[in-house]
């Protein structure tokens, strides 16, 4: 009986030591992943990633300052600096504060101390904010600068921005990523029609190669590099291996579709900036005892439409007002009602509005009433025939498209309502990181933006 009893006890050991000594090592190793699902949907769980934790925070902006339409990208060691504007609706003035944590390439937090990675204060308060006025829904316009006089980065790489209340930071209300990039490597890329078959009159590939003739690199296996198409995360290509070394040059022309898109269609459009007069895409204004409702002219689907080119700024919004002259504090709220005619409800899936106004994201927050990152999801509706909407939104230009998310699935197509052309007109941005030996970063060591 004795090895009976030693076998018994010996699996009664191991037993304690999963739930006890290894239970420290298993959540440090999986409480920053995005793994459980139940979790990621959870309003309060922290996202590495941009995002909107509170249901009254409203059109939230963040790009290179004076350059609106610019992904938050910064040159290290350069004077150029970030711009994030957001509004508060309904409540009074509130002190924020923010930091900035430093990442992995992806997006993990690395170990670093923050004084390793700032020079100056970690923490910091936005103090440019105002008041709106003349306006039906009251709300504190809010803004700020960086870097500042406060702090500036001493290494490159990925950060996350961090806007919580003052003396809060486990209660965020906004993050949002950003990247330092220190030029080591030039990038030669070029975007075009897919090589594979059948993808062939429906997807870009985006094929590039890494020039490091002044940078040494010493295991090109190392590099990770990631392909954005409209700044947008939610269909980024992660992963890719050099496909060939050659002297000084690092090969990525795949032709097998690692590197393709959906090449999409030309951004749908509306026109707000004024209330006073019906612009190209708006049906009707009305004014409201709840504000004013902007129902937009009924959308079609374009799937079986030949491509037509036209301008757009590739899935974002500008805020701007004639009725006013300063739109931070005096551009109007309103709803923006969609319709998407369609004959019958999809079983397999749901139907969302998507780009920049709201977050180019399907999960929102439950409690949002009014706030488009809560409504992103249309409804279908028997009596008008059509998936419908209702956005809350601050005066200005937009881009829009829809997207089918089927039952599932975190990744949205297309096709099947906007059709996807490899024509169509985007704008691709590539990354590349690289952990020198010894390093306990990723060092991001080009960037390259490529406007079709």
């Amino acid at each position: 009986m004795r090895p009976v009893v030693h076998h018994t006890y010996c699996k009664i050991i191991i037993g304690l030591l999963l739930l006890t000594g290894f239970a420290a090592t298993v959540t440090a190793q999986t409480r920053n992943q995005p793994a459980q699902k139940d979790d990621y949907y959870d309003e309060g769980f922290f996202r590495y990633e941009d995002f909107i934790y509170d249901a009254s925070i409203a059109t939230v902006l963040f790009h290179r300052l004076g350059f609106e339409l610019s992904g938050p990208i910064l040159i290290f060691n350069s004077d150029e600096q970030l711009r994030l504007s957001f509004d508060q609706l309904d409540e009074d003035y509130q002190l924020w504060q923010y930091t900035v944590i430093h990442c992995d390439a992806l997006w993990q937090p690395t170990d670093l101390w923050q004084n390793e990675y700032i020079d100056g204060f970690t923490e910091g308060y936005i103090r440019d904010y105002a008041y709106s006025y003349n306006t039906l829904q009251e709300y504190t316009h809010y803004e700020l600068v960086f870097p500042n006089n406060e702090f500036k980065f001493t290494l490159p790489g990925n950060y996350l921005l961090k806007v919580y209340p003052e003396g809060a930071p486990d209660r965020p209300i906004i993050t949002r990523r950003f990247m330092v990039v220190d030029q080591r490597v030039s990038i030669a890329a070029t975007v075009k029609q897919s090589s594979v078959v059948d993808q062939y009159f429906t997807h870009q590939e985006v094929q590039f190669s890494v020039l490091n003739a002044a940078y040494p690199i010493l295991d090109p296996r190392e590099l990770k590099v990631v392909i954005l198409q409209n700044d947008r995360w939610d269909n980024a290509i992660w992963g890719l291996e050099p496909l060939m070394l050659r002297h000084d040059e690092i090969d990525y022309h795949y032709t097998d579709g690692r590197n393709a898109f959906e090449g999409g269609n030309e951004f749908r459009y509306f026109d707000i900036k004024s209330l006073r007069y019906h612009s190209e895409r708006v049906a009707a204004i009305e004014s409201r005892r709840d504000g004013y409702l902007v129902t937009l002219l009924p959308d079609a689907p374009r799937s079986f439409k030949p491509y037509v080119t036209y301008g757009d700024i590739n899935g974002k919004f500008l805020i701007k007002t004639e009725d006013a002259p300063n739109v931070n504090v005096e551009g109007e709220y309103v709803w923006v009602d969609f319709l998407l005619p369609y004959q019958a409800p999809f079983s397999d899936g749901g139907v969302y509005i998507i780009g920049e106004l709201t977050q180019w994201q399907f999960t929102g927050l439950a409690n949002a009433p009014r706030a488009a990152y809560g409504k992103a999801q249309m409804k279908y509706n028997f009596a008008r025939q059509g998936y419908e909407a209702r956005l809350y939104l601050k005066q200005g230009y937009y881009n829009y498209l829809y997207g089918f998310l089927p039952n599932g699935s975190a990744k949205a197509t297309l096709a099947l309502l906007e059709g996807s052309h490899y024509q169509t007109r985007n704008r691709y941005t590539i990354l590349v990181y690289y952990r020198e030996q010894g390093s306990r970063f990723d060092r991001l060591i080009g960037a390259e933006v490529i406007n079709q």
